[in-house]
This record gives C-alpha cells, structure tokens and sequence, in this order.
C-alpha cells in the first residue's frame, strides 16, 4: 500500500487507534491524529512526537472539516464503548452523530477513502441457538440489544448514507480486543480478574476474541482491499468463556477458573452490581446487558477477511503470552 499521501486518524490515542497509529508510523505513513485536548497521549508514546496533531472532538463538526484538510485517506477509531445504564445519549451523540460528522467532513474534504472501526456488536444474531454470525446476519434492534451495539449500527447507516452520496468507504467490524493497552482498555478488566488468580468462576457463554495487532493490520487490509460498502469482521478464535479466562490464567501462572457460573446467578449478579454501583456512583463490574451477552454463546466466521483481504489472525493463546509477558515487565 502506498504511504504517499495524509492519514487522518481519528481515536488515535487509544487503544486500537495507538496500535494501528504506531504500524503506520513504521512503514512510513504521513499520519495526522486526531484527538481531544484532554486526551493521554500515553500509548502513542515516543510515535506521538512524529505524527502530526489536530485537536478537536468528533461531536463538534467544525474540528473535523479543519483536521480534514489535505487529507487523503481516514482511520474512523473514535468511539465510546459503555454497558453501563444512563449512557445511551452519550452513545449516541458520539458514535452515532460522531460518525455522520466524520462522514459529512469526509465528504466536504474529497477524501479518497475511509475506512470505519465498528463492532461486532452491531451484528445481527442468528436464527438458530447454535448458528454462526458473519457480515451478512440480518440485524435486529430492540430493547434486548445494547446501546453500544444500537449506537454502532446507527453509525453504520451514516458510513452506507456517505457512501450513497459518493464517499468511497468501508468498515471492518472487530470482535473482542485482547491486547496490553493501558488499565482503561475495555478488556483489560478481564485480564486483570484472571492475572489475580481468584477467578473461580466463568461464564458459561462464549464470544470471538482477537489480538489488537491483527485489528491494525485488518485496518489497513481494508484500506488497501476492502471493497466500498462491504463489512468485514475481524475475529480470530470462537472461545468459551471458561476457555478464554483459562488461557489468560495459563499465560500468567495462575489457576484457572474452576466453575461456571449458572446464567440464573449472572443475571441476578447484574441487577445487583446495577443497584451498588447507582448507591456508590461508581462503573459496574457487570450489567445487566453483559450479564445477558455473558450467558449466551455467539459463533462467529471470518472467512470474508481471510479470503478478501488476506488477514491472518493469531491464536488466542499468543495473545494471552504477549499480555502477561508485557505487564510482567511493567511490574
């Protein structure tokens, strides 16, 4: 892929955006970010002296038409992921209005291309208990699904909305990110629950999870390959989640989880965590929209990235080892 030309790339700062910001930087790539002035420029670290910087806020549109400016090609990251009660405006003002920012400044500036980061929950599910979900499962809305995923579906919409009015773009939708990140990642919480060894129990769901670094390079695939309009998901293994918090407690030294917890007593840990959390003020452990996700096993298929954009995704385990080898040596 040619790396003449200006990348805007907005959630830089975090934790795919660094990863992705920082794979750029080293083929060679003129990489604009695009970032808040509050935002923590620790994950770039040394990369964030050789990119250039635009500040601004994906909710506040003029910022993105001047951070636009000879840019030709854009990195969508930015994003807020919430499951916790009360954060559906928010969700909605950033991922979803936040995108069609994105996509109308896109469209003023004549960018070439732009690909959008969104997620697997923005999925349909399948018809069948055991089906497997891929790009092209219908979606279905409604109270049972998230806010999260309403809030990335909708700006879906705003990526095909630009499309049809002539922006060349596309979206790669990720399944759970595992990698070092910062103690802010989304999954670092289930790092750190089975590096401490006390984990005695798992759900007895399971998801599809993925190491960040295969989510950059998928990033760019799409960028080079994808086709406009098309999605394409970004998955590696289908793990349970006793399997997935075991290979963690491996890479780590550590006993793995022993039981499963029943999905009745997740879902009443879930109301409870909801209740504590609004006496204390504080983020909840669990939701009642993780608790449901949590009890459930969702299959996933990445062949479309496989054969179309030549990903290749490393095993879960390989993952697990470089998280407890890296945080190792933070200690």
């Amino acid at each position: 892929m040619a790396t003449t030309g200006t990348i805007l790339v907005t959630g830089a700062t975090g934790f795919i955006g660094s990863v992705l910001t920082h794979q750029l930087a080293a083929e060679g790539a003129n990489v604009r970010i695009f970032r808040r002035d509050t935002s923590s420029l620790d994950l770039l670290g040394d990369v964030a002296n050789r990119v250039e910087h635009a500040v601004g806020d994906v909710t506040y549109a003029r910022s993105l038409c001047e951070a636009m400016q000879g840019v030709d090609r854009v990195y969508h990251l930015a994003a807020k992921v919430s499951f916790a009660p009360g954060e559906e405006e928010t969700l909605r003002r950033v991922n979803a209005d936040g995108t069609a920012n994105v996509v109308n400044a896109a469209l003023e500036a004549g960018v070439d291309r732009l690909v959008h980061a969104s997620s697997m929950a923005a999925f349909g599910r399948p018809a069948e208990a055991d089906g497997v979900i891929d790009e092209t499962t219908t979606w279905q809305g409604g109270s049972h699904r998230s806010a999260y995923a309403r809030s990335k579906h909708r700006a879906e919409l705003e990526v095909h909305r630009g499309i049809a009015e002539g922006l060349d773009a596309t979206i790669v939708n990720p399944s759970l990110v595992f990698g070092v990140g910062g103690p802010d990642a989304n999954t670092r919480r289930i790092v750190d629950a089975a590096r401490s060894g006390w984990l005695l129990a798992a759900p007895p769901g399971g998801t599809n999870v993925v190491d960040v670094r295969d989510v950059a390079a998928g990033l760019r695939a799409a960028m080079a390959k994808g086709e406009t309009g098309r999605r394409y998901f970004l998955g590696s293994e289908n793990l349970s989640w006793k399997a997935l918090t075991g290979t963690l407690a491996e890479a780590f030294g550590v006993e793995p989880p022993r039981y499963t917890v029943p999905p009745w007593l997740l879902r009443v840990g879930g109301a409870l965590a909801k209740g504590f959390a609004t006496l204390t003020g504080t983020r909840p452990f669990l939701t009642r929209s993780t608790a449901r996700t949590a009890a459930r096993t969702y299959r996933y298929d990445n062949t479309r990235a496989r054969q179309e954009l030549d990903c290749t995704f490393r095993p879960f385990e390989a993952t697990a080892r470089h998280i407890a080898d890296a945080l190792e040596c933070e200690t």
